[in-house]
């Protein structure tokens, strides 16, 4: 461990803080007060795991693990959303619904296979409103189904990411109790709100374009850059990883003209604008538009054929 970063090591300290300090003293005098600061909290600390997994605040893997392991969204294991996130981080498979385990795109012959409920459900949470109400809880239903079956499989690193994740858990739900609050409460008016704000940052990160660097969005101010640790800046998170939430600013207005080039102006001046344009509408289509266009033709339950798995950069086989 070489060197600290201490304004992410500060911010830490401060999420749980408050965190404790809204369930202990909000809470008994002004409740609706309380869950909400605790739902920010949760939100911050979402953003907080992401930045930890990628190196900071010290250059201890288990040091930053350690720090962030206490999980108040309740849901997602770090282990496992760090093995899921670095995989998402391959820039050239980025939004493909096979290779990105974070693309909302889905292969067209797992989309045939759905049922027609489920297909319109899926147009839905691709407007704004729609993936900032449902996207929670569709990416939680789909992530334990799928992190069920890898139990079951006894895949490597899952078992082992759960039980670290159920330890961290234990104090969480001791608090809950100590404080008086009703875990069904939280997790309707805490945990469903703070995933529903990352869903605004995570709503339109990512898009299909046959370059990889234009894959990845800018917004370029927002009032929640703070609880996202600036990665509304995203394409400088994902050229350079390794910079901390903090620098990001810096890194993006030393170079804008670089970066919106960069990124084939896939630029936003806000989430309002966003908002405004999205909010009802579908950004993009549930079927990804170029990759994995081949519909199966097999039985259920057997993989696509190799005819399915489409080259990354777009060309038909």
């Amino acid at each position: 461990m070489h060197r600290i970063e201490w304004p992410t090591l500060g911010l830490i300290f401060a999420c749980y803080g408050l965190w404790g300090l809204a369930g202990a003293v909000l809470w008994p005098n002004s409740p609706v007060l309380a869950l909400a600061l605790m739902a920010l909290m949760s939100a911050l600390h979402s953003s907080l795991v992401h930045e930890n997994l990628h190196g900071h605040p010290t250059r201890n893997r288990l040091v930053n693990e350690a720090l962030v392991t206490v999980p108040l969204s309740l849901i997602y294991p770090y282990r496992r959303y760090r093995a899921t996130h670095l995989a998402h981080h391959h820039d050239a498979r980025l939004t493909d619904p096979i290779e990105d385990p974070e693309s909302y795109y889905k292969a067209a012959w797992a989309h045939a296979r759905m049922p027609r409920w489920l297909q319109g459900i899926l147009v839905v949470n691709n407007t704004m409103i729609g993936r900032i109400l449902l996207g929670p809880v569709l990416g939680a239903t789909g992530f334990l189904a799928q992190e069920a079956r890898l139990c079951h499989t006894n895949a490597p690193g899952v078992r082992r990411g759960w039980g670290l994740h159920l330890l961290g858990l234990a104090p969480v739900l001791a608090l809950l109790w100590a404080f008086g609050i009703p875990l069904w409460l939280y997790c309707v008016a805490v945990v469903w709100p703070s995933l529903s704000l990352i869903a605004i940052r995570t709503y339109a990160e990512h898009r299909w374009h046959d370059a990889p660097e234009g894959r990845t969005i800018i917004v370029e101010r927002s009032p929640l850059s703070w609880l996202f640790l600036n990665n509304n800046l995203h394409i400088v998170h994902h050229q350079i990883p390794a910079a901390p939430w903090y620098a990001l600013p810096r890194l993006y207005h030393t170079r804008r003209e670089y970066w919106r080039a960069l990124n084939h102006g896939y630029v936003y001046r806000s989430y309002w604008q966003l908002f405004r344009a999205h909010a009802l509408r579908p950004k993009e289509p549930v079927v990804h538009p170029v990759l994995h266009q081949v519909i199966a033709l097999q039985p259920e339950g057997m993989p696509p054929p190799a005819a399915a798995q489409l080259p990354l950069d777009g060309r038909a086989a």
